[in-house]
């Protein structure tokens, strides 16, 4: 059996974001899997828009990617006390396309933050983003990265072996969901 599909999603566009080293970690500890990266960096949603032009190509793509996946990892910033307005808009403009690409689709939700709380009220808003959508979203463990900028070391690896050790549980358990799910 070919290796399963993970799609893995940050809700910062900075390259070298935290949730992105985040969610780059998550996919290494995921074990062998063909890794997509989408990218969430879409036009704002506007149903103007969307009347006039239909779905941007880059939407279509991103719903594609969903779609393909056996497993997704989003990793989500705390802006504000919620997840960045990238991730919504995100979820807006998919929840346009044709079909359900996120029904039953196992998840894997985490956040990096600069905050004590590592993210934490971020994520719970999140997976009330989700769902409508109907995915199979983990219930933990739960991974809330703080003071993040200190997490990583040079080569995007995570430095505290309890932060390690609960994102291993976390992808292993995502791992066998993926796995039931093909």
């Amino acid at each position: 059996m070919a290796d399963p599909v993970l799609l893995i999603l940050s809700g910062s566009l900075r390259k070298e974001a935290t949730n992105r080293k985040l969610a780059r970690e998550a996919a290494r500890l995921f074990g062998p899997a063909e890794v997509v990266e989408g990218d969430l960096n879409l036009p704002l949603y506007d149903g103007d828009v969307e009347a006039a032009s239909g779905i941007p190509a880059e939407v279509q793509m991103l719903a594609d990617q969903i779609a393909r996946a056996d497993a997704v990892v989003i990793s989500t910033p705390e802006y504000n006390k919620g997840p960045s307005g990238v991730l919504k808009n995100a979820f807006d403009w998919v929840s346009r396309t044709e079909g359900t690409p996120w029904q039953d689709k196992p998840v894997a939700v985490m956040s990096a933050a600069a905050g004590r709380a590592g993210g934490e009220r971020s994520q719970m808003i999140l997976r009330s983003f989700l769902v409508p959508f109907r995915p199979q979203v983990l219930p933990g463990p739960e991974v809330h990265l703080a003071g993040s900028s200190k997490e990583f070391d040079d080569a995007g690896r995570l430095t505290s072996e309890i932060y390690t050790k609960t994102l291993t549980e976390l992808m292993t358990q995502l791992r066998a969901a993926a796995t039931t799910a093909r």
